[in-house]
């Protein structure tokens, strides 16, 4: 797939979960926040926790579904960067958690998403 459309692709798999986590009543702060290590997908905060919002997107799970693609390296970074937000937010002692959006886009259909709660 060339790289245009991967980025696409991402841009219209955080549209809709921005959509679904608004509708499912998370507030969103920040969308693709740029720190030193990297870029958190979304920050929200859903009933008094601040929320870290990996989003993978996928038009098949031909190679895994989505959610599969967070893997270790890709926790660790997140914790570094949600970190960094948290210090440069002067948010040190508020309660966090990182979810994980998983949608997959098939050519022709529905979206689906799925949301996966304290994901790591």
């Amino acid at each position: 797939m060339p790289v245009l459309d991967r980025l696409t692709l991402g841009k219209s798999g955080e549209d809709l979960a921005c959509r679904e986590l608004g509708r499912r009543g998370y507030a969103i702060l920040a969308r693709r926040y740029r720190t030193r290590i990297g870029e958190l997908d979304i920050v929200a905060r859903d009933h008094g926790v601040l929320v870290f919002v990996e989003v993978k997107t996928r038009t098949s799970d031909r190679f895994g579904v989505p959610a599969e693609a967070v893997t270790l390296h890709k926790q660790a970074k997140v914790r570094m960067m949600a970190d960094d937000y948290l210090l440069r937010k002067g948010l040190a002692d508020c309660p966090c958690r990182f979810d994980v959006v998983a949608v997959t886009m098939p050519c022709g259909g529905r979206p689906v998403i799925e949301i996966v709660q304290n994901a790591f």
